[in-house]
């Protein structure tokens, strides 16, 4: 599959070391550009791009950047993309981070929701609530009862299938988490939220999670 990665910090980086292993053909992007990522691209093979070049001809699109930076994004940054491109979005909302998003704390939207109406693009939402060293550390076959599971919010279950699957190729199973009006289920501060359990654990902790937001969310 050819992969766009938006963002080369902890998840970026080591989903681009496991998915370049994986045979995948990764274009990896950040917001200081190609040169700062010599490294990167040499230890994986990955292709460093500008943030502008990241989504030519991928069947998936990753954005794992901070929520602040997600407005910054170029515009027509999809026009090259694949035909049925998936986006899948990473993102948090952290307050301290990102200063106040009115439309996440007054009008009760989910992050990714905000994140799809300023790409143009329906996300996929999964690794938010990960380790990052966890991608690197914690892959396991099919089967195996320690086998970690994540949980993946979408409208979109074709999109929501690719997601998945790639995951389960990652070594982790999955959750369908619902729509993404339901992803606040996997925001920080929920029971998933870092959970390194398996699909019933998962499972478990999804239905019991709030929708009162912690003071930690709000600015």
């Amino acid at each position: 599959m050819k992969i766009g990665i938006i963002g080369a910090g902890n998840i970026g980086g080591n989903l681009t070391r496991r998915l370049t292993k994986l045979g995948h053909e990764v274009s990896v992007a950040n917001s200081r550009g190609p040169q700062t990522l010599t490294a990167l691209a040499e230890e994986t093979g990955a292709t460093p791009v500008t943030v502008a070049e990241a989504a030519r001809g991928a069947e998936l699109v990753v954005v794992t950047i901070p929520l602040k930076g997600v407005p910054a994004l170029p515009s027509g940054l999809f026009d090259g993309a694949a035909e049925g491109f998936v986006v899948l979005d990473t993102g948090n909302y952290y307050p301290q981070r990102d200063g106040r998003i009115d439309a996440v704390e007054d009008d009760g939207l989910t992050e990714s929701r905000w994140t799809e109406q300023h790409i143009g693009h329906p996300v996929i939402k999964a690794f938010n609530g990960t380790y990052a060293q966890d991608i690197l550390d914690k892959p396991l076959p099919k089967g195996d009862p320690q086998r970690m599971a994540l949980p993946v919010a979408g409208d979109d279950d074709v999109a929501k299938k690719t997601v998945r699957d790639l995951i389960d190729e990652l070594g982790f199973d999955t959750v369908d988490a619902g729509g993404i009006d339901e992803s606040w289920r996997q925001q920080p501060d929920t029971p998933v939220y870092g959970l390194r359990g398996g699909v019933a654990e998962v499972t478990k902790a999804l239905a019991e999670a709030s929708e009162e937001r912690p003071a930690t969310f709000r600015a």
